[in-house]
């Protein structure tokens, strides 16, 4: 049995880095350490513990990792250290090495770390526990909480593809995810705590349900069938996962919004083969087509990565010219970074950081052409937007259902209220793509 009684109004501070599941997976740790009695460290308090949940998907997010360790030691000179997530399961004996770091927890430890502290007594050594990836198999559900408009579900958890770039499957361990019972009632908690939009997310979201005979489409028939006043996203899902049953029930469904992101990671069929992607980009294309067909107004964010070991000058060129082709909204671009132990370093033909950074530049104009373009085609029309509670100077911001970006003058009645607008044109009190509205 824990004393909890020796925790009560210690103080936390805490950071994340890295993808939205790692936000969720914070969130829900932090809720349990305050159920312990900890309370959130006030700017400029001394924290008597901190925790930083890290990102490890290439080498600058290591580089930030570690930036943001050691500027929190500063900060909290007394405080008890603790380091989790990707970085903590890939390079414990790096973070190890940072002074001032008392703890560090890998995949299977890091949803336990009440059991690891003990009167929050600074180490002389730093202590690691990280058990090895594949015998990892617990699924611990999070949903993010801080923001109380927009929260992210975690829904799935690790990958079982081993895609040849990616270091995903030896950070997090193989697929694994909870139950639809058990999601649902995530959800309806996170309702009840005035969540207007949930998204659903996971490592590959699209593979939930493969550890105890579920599916993700069943995921998403049993969510939509809650009675409430929200709204639902799909984050990232793999184009072999997403079924055209998906597409449809999405385009009739209550409460899912018509936006879909997808990774595409290559717009050429040899560099998808040196990745060990599980698709063509003639099978993309199709689910492209099949999305604008019976969703012509959906928002479709891509996943693209430049400069992978192997791509040939002219395979960009096919690739670029592939996506140029294609009916979608926005491009995510990614430089490809080496990482150890990966199979993609077997591979001849390394790209050099310039031609790396020519080819991030012409698909960021692509992305930035396709943007503008999706904008224009919804001016004059009208969606429901989520307003949010960012402010910059005089104005807020909010989503419609397809993913625009709107602005308008700050009202903080309408905070966490969806509203019916009308889209008008292109606003210039921001440096970024968004609306004004009516």
């Amino acid at each position: 049995m824990i004393d909890h009684t020796q925790f009560q109004d210690k103080k936390i501070a805490y950071h994340t880095l890295g993808c939205k599941l790692n936000f969720a997976e914070t969130s829900s740790i932090v809720r349990s350490l305050h159920e312990a009695g900890f309370r959130k460290a006030k700017p400029g308090e001394q924290a008597d513990l901190c925790i930083i949940n890290t990102c490890s998907v290439t080498d600058m997010a290591d580089k930030k990792c570690r930036q943001a360790i050691t500027r929190f030691i500063r900060l909290h000179p007394t405080a008890f250290v603790i380091v989790t997530g990707c970085y903590a399961q890939l390079k414990p004996n790096e973070i190890a090495s940072i002074r001032g770091v008392d703890l560090v927890l890998g995949a299977n430890d890091k949803f336990n770390i009440e059991l690891y502290i003990n009167h929050l007594e600074k180490k002389l050594t730093t202590q690691i526990y990280n058990t090895k990836i594949n015998t990892v198999e617990n699924f611990y559900p999070s949903c993010s909480s801080d923001d109380r408009t927009r929260f992210f579900l975690k829904v799935q958890d690790g990958c079982d593809y081993y895609c040849t770039y990616c270091t995903i499957p030896y950070a997090r361990g193989k697929s694994r995810s909870g139950t639809i019972a058990q999601t649902v009632e995530l959800t309806k908690q996170a309702i009840n705590e005035g969540a207007k939009e949930i998204v659903l997310t996971g490592v590959n979201t699209g593979d939930f349900g493969k550890n105890n005979g579920e599916s993700f489409f069943e995921l998403i028939q049993a969510i939509d069938k809650i009675e409430a006043n929200v709204r639902y996203r799909i984050s990232s899902i793999e184009p072999n996962l997403l079924t055209d049953e998906i597409i449809l029930f999405v385009a009739n469904s209550k409460h899912f919004a018509p936006h879909f992101h997808i990774p595409l990671q290559s717009g050429s069929n040899e560099v998808l083969q040196l990745m060990k992607r599980r698709y063509t980009r003639e099978l993309f294309a199709q689910k492209i087509q099949t999305i604008k067909t019976i969703l012509p107004h959906a928002f479709i964010g891509v996943d693209v990565i430049v400069g992978t070991r192997g791509e040939k000058a002219a395979y960009f060129e096919d690739a670029r010219q592939f996506i140029e082709s294609l009916d979608i909204s926005q491009l995510h671009v990614f430089s490809y970074s080496e990482r150890a132990g990966t199979k993609a370093l077997e591979i001849e033909q390394p790209v050099s950081l310039q031609d790396k950074r020519i080819r991030s530049e012409i698909l960021h104009a692509v992305s930035d052409k396709k943007i503008k373009e999706f904008y224009l085609s919804q001016i004059g029309k009208q969606a429901d937007v989520l307003w949010e509670s960012t402010k910059k100077g005089k104005c807020m911001h909010g989503f419609t259902e397809n993913y625009i970006r709107v602005i308008a003058p700050y009202n903080k009645d309408l905070i966490n209220t969806l509203q019916t607008v009308t889209l008008m044109g292109f606003s210039e009190e921001d440096n970024t793509f968004a609306l004004t509205v009516k």
